[in-house]
């Protein structure tokens, strides 16, 4: 095992164990039989090794999360999606805080690759016709309430004991996002549906989808991006 295998290793465990989820470099360089020089050389400051911390513990779980976009259904790898983010979160809770931690000026590698792939599998979602809103705003609606429940569980387990709670704010936040056919009607919905505005929204979506998927448009540059704009704000209204 290299130097820098082994200060991540040590880091990680030192992480878990920790009771405020803060660790020093002088515990990491004594727990890895290393000098400073050595942390700093690799991972250039304290900062620099807690986000290397968050990603390493991360590969395993976005590993996962890679494999996702094979499958007939993107409702269902997104609901999957939710359920492994929050799974994680609370086997890891020091790491997963850290990781959405005001703290750290730069996002993990690991923060940026799981919002890509939550807007990878919400653009397929919007190509057959099933989400609301332009798949950039969808994904900032899910993350933000993925991670919000995520934090409070692992955070706050005394004011959020049931972890059921993450299921019903998921399906709250899918109603939202994706068409009624896509996740079964709301009950809010009357006989007739909510057809007209949904039906709009939804086609804007996925239209404005498809036309950045084009390389054959007969638009030009500057016409496919006023296009690619209203399409955004008619699918983002609803």
């Amino acid at each position: 095992m290299s130097a820098r295998e082994r200060i991540l290793e040590v880091t990680a465990a030192l992480l878990a164990e920790s009771p405020n989820g803060d660790v020093s470099t002088r515990a990491v360089c004594e727990a890895a039989q290393v000098g400073a020089p050595a942390l700093y050389r690799n991972f250039g400051d304290k900062e620099g090794l807690l986000s290397a911390v968050v990603d390493h513990g991360f590969d395993k779980y976005l590993a996962t999360k890679r494999r996702y976009g094979t499958g007939a259904d993107p409702i269902e790898d997104l609901r999957n999606g939710w359920d492994s983010h929050v799974d994680f979160a609370l086997r890891n809770p020091n790491r997963y805080r850290l990781m959405n931690s005001p703290a750290m000026r730069t996002p993990p590698g690991a923060a940026l690759e799981s919002h890509r792939i939550l807007e990878r599998d919400l653009e397929r979602a919007a190509a057959q016709g099933k989400l609301r809103l332009a798949p950039e705003l969808a994904a900032q609606v899910v993350m933000s309430a993925n991670v919000g429940v995520a934090l409070m569980l692992v955070s706050r387990p005394v004011t959020f004991p049931d972890r059921d709670i993450s299921r019903r704010v998921r399906d709250a936040v899918h109603a939202a996002v994706f068409t009624p056919d896509a996740t079964g009607p709301r009950p809010s919905d009357d006989a007739t549906g909510t057809a007209d505005g949904t039906e709009v929204a939804s086609t804007a979506a996925r239209l404005s989808t498809l036309l950045r998927r084009s390389r054959g448009s007969a638009l030009s540059t500057a016409e496919a991006a006023l296009m690619t704009e209203w399409l955004d704000r008619l699918s983002n209204a609803s």
